[in-house]
C-alpha cells in the first residue's frame, strides 16, 4: 500500500492472542507499573521527613532535589519511547530496573544533596518514566484481542499497588531506618521486575503482514475526523505504520496531549490544594484528607470500565467524556457544603482521571497503529509530566506555620481566608500547605 498522509508500508498485526499469553501478559505489566512505586510520589513521600533529619536538609532543598529529577525524567522520555519501538520492551525494562534498583542502593549511602539529586533523577527517569511506559507500551503492542480491557487491569492493578506503599515504606523506616527501606525497596524491584520479563513477548523488528486491513476513515486524517470509524468491528491495530514525526503532525494527536496534559495538571493542583480548598468549604481537615479515598477508588473503577468497553467506543468520544467529567469536577467544587458533595466530587474527579488514563494508549493505537507507539507515548507523557505543576518548592512553609486551619474553620471568616486572615489562594505567598501524611491519588504521580 502506498504511504498515506505520511503514513508508511502498511502492516497489521494479528488481532488474537492466546488466552494464555494474554494473562501473562497483562500479569507482567501490571506488576512491573506497581513495582515503579519506589520512584513515585506516593512512594517517595514517606521518606520526606527521614530525609531532612538524617541528611540536615531544609524541605526546601528536597522539593527542588525532587523537581529536578521529575523534569530531567519528563526530557528523556520521548527517547526511551524510540528505544522501546527499537529495541524492544524487554530489553529496555532489563535496563530500566537494573538502573532503578542501583539507583536505590546508592540512596541508602546519600550523605548529601548532591547524591540525593542524583538519586531522584535516575529513580524518576528509570522508574516513575521508563517502566510505566514500557510496561503499558508492552501490553499495547503485545495484545490485540480486548486491548483496552488488558489497558484498564494493568492501570487499576498497578495504581493498587502503588497506594498502598507509603504504608509498607513507612512500616520499613519505623523499623529499620531510611537506609533499610531504601535497600529492601532495591531487593523488591529486581525480585518482582525480572521474572516478568519474560512474559512479555520478544521484539519483532520486521512484523510479518496480516491481511485483516483498516478503513482508510479510521486513520487520523482530516476524512477521518469526520467519519464515525467501526471501532467494534476493526482491528484495534492500524494497519498503516505512523512514524513519530508523521504523528506529531496530526490535529488529533494534539487533541488526546491536551487532555492528558490538563487532566494532569488541574488534578495535580487540586489534589495539592484539596485540604486548603474544602476545609474553606466547611469541611474539616480529617474530612477533606479524606476525600482522597473515593478518587482513588473511582480512578481504579473508571479506568476498568472504560478499558472494558473501549473496544465499542469512539476514541473522540471516550476523550470528550473524559473532559466533561473534568469540567463537571470543577463545576461542582464551588458548590460543596458539606461532606456529602465532597465524597461527589471526589467521585467525578476520580472517575475523570481514570477514564483518561484508559483511553490515551487505545486511542493512540487506535490511530497511529503500534509500530511507533512507544516514540509516540514517549513525546504525549513526557508533555503531560512537563504540565503537571510541581509546586512544592515554591509553596514550602515551615512546620510550624501548617495549623491555617482548625478542624472547625471560622464560618465568619472571609471565603478566601483562612482563620487567621491570611490568604489560602495559591501561589498568594503563604499558601496553606497539605500535612505530609496526605497522599495524593496514585494516578497523580
Amino acid at each position: 500500500m502506498p504511504a498515506v498522509n505520511g503514513a508508511t508500508t502498511a502492516r497489521a498485526l494479528p488481532t488474537t492472542t492466546p488466552r494464555r499469553s494474554w494473562w501473562g501478559v497483562v500479569a507482567a505489566g501490571a506488576l512491573i507499573s506497581a513495582a515503579t512505586a519506589p520512584g513515585q510520589t506516593a512512594g517517595l513521600s514517606p521518606l520526606t521527613d527521614p530525609l531532612i533529619e538524617e541528611l540536615g536538609m531544609s524541605r526546601t532543598d528536597i522539593s527542588f532535589s525532587y523537581l529536578l529529577g521529575t523534569l530531567a525524567g519528563a526530557v528523556a522520555l520521548p527517547f526511551i519511547g524510540r528505544g522501546i519501538d527499537r529495541w524492544g520492551a524487554r530489553k529496555v525494562i532489563l535496563v530500566a530496573v537494573t538502573a532503578f534498583a542501583i539507583a536505590l542502593l546508592g540512596l541508602s549511602f546519600v550523605s548529601d544533596i548532591y547524591g540525593l539529586t542524583a538519586g531522584f533523577v535516575i529513580l524518576r527517569m528509570a522508574g516513575q518514566g521508563t517502566l510505566t511506559l514500557a510496561a503499558t507500551t508492552a501490553v499495547v503492542k503485545a495484545i490485540h484481542h480486548r486491548r483496552g480491557l488488558a489497558v484498564g487491569l494493568v492501570s487499576a492493578i498497578g495504581s493498587a499497588g502503588i497506594s498502598l506503599t507509603p504504608i509498607l515504606v513507612e512500616r520499613l523506616v519505623s523499623s529499620g531506618g531510611i537506609a533499610l527501606a531504601w535497600r529492601i525497596q532495591s531487593i523488591a524491584v529486581l525480585v518482582i521486575v525480572l521474572p516478568m520479563i519474560l512474559f512479555l513477548p520478544r521484539h519483532q523488528d520486521h512484523p510479518q503482514p496480516h491481511p485483516l486491513t483498516r478503513p482508510l476513515h479510521a486513520l487520523p486524517t482530516p476524512q477521518a475526523m469526520s467519519a464515525e470509524p467501526d471501532v467494534e468491528h476493526q482491528p484495534s491495530s492500524g494497519s498503516t505504520v505512523w512514524a513519530t514525526k508523521d504523528a506529531v503532525r496530526t490535529p488529533i494527536f494534539w487533541v488526546i496531549a491536551a487532555a492528558l496534559a490538563a487532566t494532569g495538571m488541574l488534578s495535580t493542583a487540586l489534589a495539592f490544594h484539596q485540604v486548603s480548598i474544602l476545609t474553606t468549604q466547611g469541611l474539616s481537615t480529617t474530612e477533606a484528607a479524606a476525600n482522597f479515598i473515593p478518587q482513588t477508588v473511582t480512578a481504579i473503577l473508571a479506568t476498568l470500565t472504560v478499558g472494558a468497553v473501549a473496544h465499542r467506543l469512539d476514541p473522540r468520544h471516550a476523550l470528550t467524556g473524559s473532559m466533561g467529567l473534568l469540567a463537571a469536577a470543577l463545576c461542582f467544587l464551588p458548590l460543596i457544603t458539606g461532606f456529602g458533595l465532597a465524597v461527589v466530587y471526589g467521585l467525578i474527579l476520580g472517575a475523570a482521571g481514570g477514564a483518561i488514563r484508559a483511553i490515551e494508549p487505545i486511542a493512540l493505537a487506535h490511530y497511529f497503529g503500534t509500530d511507533s507507539i512507544g516514540g509516540i507515548r514517549g513525546i504525549i507523557t513526557s508533555i503531560n509530566v512537563g504540565s503537571s505543576p510541581r509546586p512544592g518548592p515554591l509553596l514550602h512553609r515551615p512546620r510550624h506555620h501548617r495549623q491555617l486551619h482548625s478542624p472547625q474553620p471560622d464560618r465568619r471568616a472571609h471565603p478566601r481566608h483562612g482563620r487567621d486572615g491570611r490568604s489560602v489562594l495559591p501561589y498568594a505567598g503563604r499558601s496553606w500547605r497539605p500535612p505530609d501524611d496526605v497522599t495524593p491519588a496514585p494516578y497523580l504521580a
